[in-house]
């Protein structure tokens, strides 16, 4: 509850800021590009090689996942370079991992939230 009380001076909750950042993971185009970052820092076209998504695609939800904060990127001669932004993020993707060990069969018998 004191989360909650803490954020309402800015207009947002707790609760509404998780919900908006779950929202950034939970597309499975960006969740791809998260998890062939979590490796190496990669290029748009290596991206895309990782992850069988068009180009135009991964530019898109690039740009999503830059504007949420969740992937940086840095110029690499002609190239620019993306990379997780935070160890935390890499290690809340093996927490979910983990985590899917133990409610695979239920997440995967769930229809509330079915793929499109």
């Amino acid at each position: 509850m004191d989360q909650i009380v803490a954020c309402c001076n800015s207009g947002t909750t707790a609760i509404e800021r998780r919900a908006k950042l779950f929202r950034g993971f939970a597309d499975p185009s960006r969740l791809a590009i998260l998890d062939a970052l979590r490796e190496a820092p990669l290029a748009v076209h290596e991206i895309v090689t990782c992850t069988k998504l068009l180009q135009p695609n991964v530019s898109n939800h690039l740009r999503c996942l830059l504007d949420c904060g969740l992937v940086a990127s840095d110029r690499d001669g002609r190239f620019i370079r993306y990379r997780i932004s935070s160890p935390r993020i890499t290690a809340l993707l093996n927490d979910v991992d983990v985590l899917l060990d133990v409610v695979a069969e239920g997440v995967d018998a769930c229809d509330n939230y079915r793929g499109t």
